[in-house]
């Protein structure tokens, strides 16, 4: 058995925690890297962008609230992940750690860079259940990791 650890994106969602708890059957005994992703920048971002169809400049947003705002996003993120880790060891994953990580391009990207940094021996996530127009105008982190990831992917669906 692999001492690299598996990499289970979390986002506290339930989608999450279903794929959490159905994949420790799976994996029980591994160790568990529990990543929540985070948009570092992302309020700064969407308040300086103007607003399409509607010539309206874009709003002025003070630089220290957005790196306030960053920060408790950070703080967030960080809370979440403790809390997968310690459901990761709850539900059977040998050591598992919580990790927050500002995000590279996509959620996909960065679980995908993790997993070939710790030579980790999957990728766990949990699928939001998203409609395919949903996908196609929004991207599927799952569907990503499938195609891209060249590593196992364990996608667990959302409880119906």
């Amino acid at each position: 058995m692999s001492t690299a650890p598996v990499i289970i994106g979390f986002d506290g969602s339930p989608a999450a925690e279903r794929a959490l708890r159905q994949s420790a059957t799976l994996l029980a005994g591994h160790r568990a890297l529990v990543v929540t992703v985070w948009e570092a920048g992302r309020l700064f971002e969407i308040t300086t962008m103007p607003i399409a169809g509607l010539d309206m400049p874009p709003t002025v947003l003070d630089i220290r609230s957005a790196i306030e705002a960053d920060l408790q996003l950070y703080e967030n993120a960080k809370r979440t992940a403790r809390r997968g880790a310690t459901l990761a060891r709850q539900a059977g994953f040998e050591d598992a750690i919580g990790l927050a990580v500002a995000d590279d391009l996509t959620v996909a990207d960065t679980l995908i860079r993790l997993a070939q940094e710790h030579h980790s021996p999957g990728i766990v996530v949990g699928a939001h259940g998203h409609r395919k127009l949903s996908e196609l105008l929004l991207g599927s982190t799952s569907n990503a990791l499938i195609h891209r990831a060249g590593r196992p992917v364990v996608v667990v669906r959302a409880a119906s």
